[in-house]
């Protein structure tokens, strides 16, 4: 169920929003109000049809120096939405309770950081999260529970699913979204291309194998780390430094389901053929693969890399990217994840990314306007394309059972 399926004037809205953002460490001020701007449709519609909205949301983790109040996430809501947003430094307490009973139609509250209560990072199936007492204190306040918050979608946690066991409950206008685009990408056009990189190693090892397996995928392009792992899956020696970093990542045991993928499905999933190394700070070097080992870092795909995956991409009719294919921070190794972003948005495909640093490449690259659709999610993304059951849509679609 959606927005489109209640009626919310004069009604209390919980709405679970993931506003999660890059802090700057020093100042306390928002680097960036993406996931702000994306959850902006919900919250404005709602004020606009008079419901009375309450919102919850999160920020870091409990040992992160971004782990904050939410404060100045209601200040850059405010600006966002050209609406006042308060602010209460209070979740579930006698000021919060008191402070959502108070608001008037057309009014948006956004209470404090919801992983400051303990439970909250405690993952549990929903019936269970419906006893915490974050549940238990604010939905007898509300009328409805709206879930917004696609890029925590992967997570089963209290504010996540525990509201829509309480509650009648709605996908918000950017979940609702993010899953028919994505579904869109999970029973594509062919031929269909996935670009896999960054260093979530494990999940893009698990969605290789499943849109290969399920010929959801034609081809699968590889860099980053999960590039440099198929490499010496593929029996290349990277060089003790380069191996160490996977090691480190506490990845070197999925080189062996490396080998397995690339026996299984060989000439659909690509490798670099080239790569960029660090020679001196900040400066790159070009070498072959049969150029190594290398004590070099590898931190980018090469040039003949670049030639081959761009012309796989402008050949498709879906091209579905998650995670840079090289160390773009490091202007000498963005040309890689610059290079598929622009092939991307040139191609007449339908086009897909995901993960927040190739939103960030392509929002620094001028090219987001000219992508199908730019997913909000990073792990939920991955988890939602291997074709898992993500609980908040689970709990979602329980919900909309018990309303029928």
């Amino acid at each position: 169920m959606t927005l489109d399926d209640v009626k919310v004037k004069d009604k209390t809205a919980l709405v679970r929003v993931d506003i999660n953002s890059p802090i700057d460490p020093e100042t306390g001020e928002i680097l960036d109000d993406n996931r702000i701007r994306m959850c902006s449709n919900t919250l404005k519609e709602l004020s606009e049809k008079e419901a009375k909205t309450a919102v919850i949301a999160h920020q870091g983790r409990p040992d992160s120096e971004d782990f904050t109040t939410l404060e100045k996430h209601a200040e850059k809501m405010s600006q966002v939405l050209d609406i006042q947003v308060d602010y209460i430094d209070d979740i579930f307490g006698s000021d919060a309770q008191k402070a959502i009973s108070n608001l008037e139609t057309g009014e948006i509250l956004l209470l404090e950081n919801v992983r400051f209560y303990p439970g909250e990072l405690k993952n549990k199936p929903a019936d269970e999260q419906a006893k915490t007492e974050l549940v238990r204190k604010l939905s007898p306040l509300a009328d409805i529970y709206v879930n917004d918050a696609f890029a925590a979608a992967h997570r089963s946690q209290p504010s996540l699913v525990g509201f829509a066991v309480a509650l009648p409950a709605v996908a918000g206008r950017l979940m609702e979204r993010e899953l028919r685009e994505l579904g869109r990408a999970r029973d594509p056009e062919h031929p269909c291309v996935y670009v896999l990189g960054g260093a979530k190693v494990d999940d893009s090892l698990s969605l290789t194998n499943h849109v290969l397996e399920k010929e959801i995928a034609d081809y699968v392009l590889t860099g980053g780390l999960v590039g440099n792992l198929l490499l010496a899956a593929g029996d290349h020696d990277l060089g003790e430094s380069n191996i160490q970093v996977i090691s480190e990542k506490g990845y070197e045991n999925e080189i062996k389901r490396g080998r397995k993928i690339l026996s299984t499905h060989g000439e659909k999933v690509k490798v670099p053929q080239d790569v960029r190394v660090e020679k001196e700070e900040g400066e790159a070097e070009l070498i072959s693969v049969s150029q190594l080992p290398t004590e070099m870092p590898i931190y980018d795909i090469g040039d003949k890399t670049i030639s081959k995956y761009s012309e796989l991409i402008q050949n498709s009719k879906t091209v579905v990217t998650n995670g840079p294919v090289g160390v773009f921070e490091k202007p000498a190794f963005a040309k890689g994840t610059n290079e598929i972003l622009k092939a991307m948005s040139k191609s007449n495909a339908f086009t897909v990314i995901g993960g927040g640093h190739m939103v960030a490449a392509a929002r620094e690259l001028g090219v987001e306007d000219k992508l199908d659709h730019v997913s909000t999610g990073g792990g939920s993304c991955l988890s939602f394309l291997s074709g898992e059951k993500l609980p908040v849509v689970q709990a979602l679609e329980q919900s909309a059972e018990q309303e029928k």
